[in-house]
């Protein structure tokens, strides 16, 4: 009887397929043999399914007629389902202890001594897994059995890892996210993140990896996200994906495409510019971590970005492109107060990326920011490790953030209110606008989740005509063209029988869509 080896991990998201798992299927056969490679499978969950039903759904597959047959369950471990394997782990060791549990991922790759599920794993690897858990698995299986439970995973050369792509299943390419990578590694040092600790970044052979994008393309892959932390390092290769994907919508201009990557925002030479602007629109994204504009900020976190130069190629995407731009911001990092978030927020703003996603600092495990010991920065013990407050922030601004970063998703990062959100900005500081609305909502609601349109639509409409003494009419006209142009089928109290007067502004908002969403409203009104 041969033994069973699952590849499981627990997902933030259905839509979300895991390239880990599948880089170790990929390497199973070539390092840990072919019986082990025709024995193994892959298993995805959601953090939202219940503990004891993931248990049972495993279990299921480890139940061999032979009771001596060895069992493997590998996990792959991160910030975010950290705490729901850990239950997942518990449980299984309590009704089979006998199953060997190997866990792996950048979770479990630091600082181990004070985690729970790595105390009731069997076997933990460190780092890369591609070569080194199939080989564990080989041992296991064969012999002779490692001495050590936790291992330090080989990092090998690029080409002498095997492609995961032909393991995405027909069901993944349908209806999933399709993550890819052209690169490992980054050469920056940024002391937040994990990447710091690579020495380089290392590229895949291009010729190969082209031709698995192409495989992936012919089978009906059209959305790819490219997760190399910095794609256009060089130059060359990025102009070889960019035109390989040029050269598909070229020839099938109908096809939906989607192709999402990371950009250095101050690298942006103009071969690049040159592709990046015959993308049509809908089709590119781009994530830019800005992070901070305060230069003392950067500096305490051994960040190097040339502000004028971040700002010429955002304000250029942005203007000369079709492309979607997305740009980060951290909240908490060492040195950055709120006025000085406030300042660098508004100068991004006046960029003006399509998005701007606010984020909070994490204490990630192993990185520069959480080795060094920083006494006036105090983070929560619990994932995902958010800071509480910094010697340049308190907790009560560091919680005022929280709520304002979830409110900012809901009202702008969401494309539902275009136009409110312009009436609300135009202040001073969009910071402070912002700022201030959230509290009004905060006030009103209580809660950062939960809240309809409707209610936003509301509350914006309250904020704005209550609070900022705007004129009723021009408020409600922006509204209702926001509402309208996002398909809600509903009604805003602050929009009722707005709609039906015969002088609603249909003509400025346009469009047969809003001649027909208003039928639907007056049907539902009556």
């Amino acid at each position: 009887m041969h033994p069973r080896i699952i590849l499981a991990t627990l997902n933030a998201k259905f839509i979300h397929a895991s390239l880990g798992l599948r880089y170790l299927l990929a390497n199973m056969q070539r390092y840990g043999g072919e019986d082990l490679y025709q024995h193994t499978v892959l298993q995805e969950f959601t953090i939202h399914r219940s503990p004891q039903d993931i248990v049972d759904t495993l279990l299921a597959q480890c139940s061999p007629a032979n009771s001596l047959a060895v069992q493997i369950i590998g996990f792959g471990v991160y910030i975010w389902n950290v705490q729901q394997t850990g239950q997942v782990i518990a449980l299984l060791k309590a009704q089979r202890p006998d199953v060997k549990i190997v866990l792996g991922g950048p979770e479990v790759s630091h600082e181990l001594e004070d985690q729970p599920l790595v105390a009731w794993a069997d076997f933990v690897v460190t780092g890369w897994g591609d070569v080194s858990f199939p080989q564990l698995c080989r041992a296991l299986v064969h012999g002779p059995r490692p001495l050590m439970k936790v291992i330090a995973g080989v990092q090998p050369r690029l080409d002498e890892i095997a492609f995961p792509y032909a393991h995405y299943s027909d069901n993944d390419l349908a209806q999933r996210v399709l993550y890819v990578e052209a690169s490992r590694g980054c050469p920056f040092k940024c002391e937040f993140c994990l990447s710091a600790l690579d020495k380089t970044a290392w590229a895949f052979d291009l010729d190969a990896f082209i031709t698995e994008l192409d495989a992936l393309y012919l089978r009906g892959a059209r959305t790819f996200k490219f997760v190399d932390r910095t794609f256009n390092l060089k130059i060359d290769a990025s102009v070889r994906i960019l035109e390989f994907f040029l050269e598909r919508l070229a020839e099938q201009p109908l096809e939906p495409l989607f192709v999402h990557f990371e950009l250095v925002p101050d690298q942006l030479p103009e071969r690049l510019k040159e592709c990046i602007a015959q993308f049509p629109e809908g089709v590119l994204q781009f994530e830019v971590g800005i992070q901070s504009l305060n230069p003392e900020v950067q500096l305490a976190i051994s960040r190097r970005q040339e502000s004028a130069k971040t700002q010429a190629n955002v304000q250029w995407l942005t203007q000369k492109t079709h492309a979607h731009l997305h740009a980060d911001l951290i909240f908490g990092l060492p040195g950055e107060s709120w006025e000085s978030f406030a300042k660098g927020f508004d100068t991004l703003w006046s960029w003006g990326p399509h998005e701007i996603q606010l984020g909070v600092l994490k204490r990630l495990r192993g990185t520069p920011l959480a080795i060094k010991a920083r006494p006036h920065m105090v983070f929560h013990n619990e994932p995902p490790y958010a800071v509480l407050h910094t010697d340049a922030l308190t907790n009560a601004e560091v919680q005022a953030f929280t709520r304002l970063a979830r409110y900012w998703d809901l009202v702008a990062n969401s494309g539902r209110l275009g136009r409110g959100l312009k009436l609300l900005l135009q202040a001073p500081s969009a910071f402070a606008a912002f700022s201030s609305f959230a509290i009004f909502l905060w006030q009103q609601c209580g809660a950062t989740s939960g809240l309809t349109p409707e209610a936003l639509v509301d509350s914006l409409f309250d904020f704005l005509v209550g609070e900022r003494g705007m004129q009723a009419s021009a408020v409600r006209e922006a509204l209702l063209a926001d509402y309208i142009a996002s398909g809600a089928r509903a009604m805003p109290n602050c929009l009722k029988g707005y709609l039906l007067r015969p002088d609603a502004p249909l003509g400025k908002i346009g469009s047969n869509h809003a001649k027909r969403q208003q039928r639907h409203v007056s049907e539902n009104l009556s």
